[in-house]
């Protein structure tokens, strides 16, 4: 094989070990089936909350994933598969679950989130989690909710004293 093929490939190998461990997700999914303007509009979508969708031979994203230990993986890197890498472990899942339900030709198969490996129920299953503002919104909320019931009763008392 050339020498120049072997280093760009080479080169990819190191690019995505390098992707998969900066991503807190990676989840596989198969596109088989879905027209340029169907894959397109995933694109743009998952774009939209900082994730990227990208297709690589198989092969390549195998050798990434077995430098970085992930060998649970290796049985879903078969067929036509797209890689969606994402930084945040909800939204990228919740776009692809969200997806998949108008355009069932999608079909989550796997996914590394936070260095754990998933089956389609788990990345689907995260998918259903708040992202990261409602969760910290919902955190706030308990918070507060002891200081706002104590207000309450002080004031129904300084009400009931007049």
């Amino acid at each position: 094989m050339n020498q120049k093929i072997l280093e760009a490939k080479k080169n990819l190998v190191l690019h995505l070990t390098d992707q998969i461990k900066e991503s807190q997700c990676l989840v596989v999914v198969e596109y088989r089936g879905l027209t340029v303007q169907e894959l397109n509009d995933l694109r743009l979508k998952l774009r939209e909350v900082g994730a990227t969708c990208n297709v690589y031979k198989n092969t390549m994203l195998r050798r990434a994933v077995d430098n970085l230990s992930f060998k649970d993986l290796d049985q879903y890197l078969t067929g036509s598969n797209a890689y969606v890498f994402s930084k945040d472990v909800t939204s990228a899942p919740n776009v692809l679950a969200k997806f998949a339900k108008k355009n069932p030709k999608l079909v989550i198969k796997a996914g590394v989130i936070e260095g754990k490996v998933f089956d389609a129920d788990g990345v689907n299953a995260i998918a259903k989690l708040p992202g990261k503002e409602g969760l910290l919104a919902m955190f706030l909320s308990c918070l507060n909710a002891p200081i706002t019931a104590f207000a309450r009763a002080v004031d129904a008392v300084s009400q009931a004293k007049n």
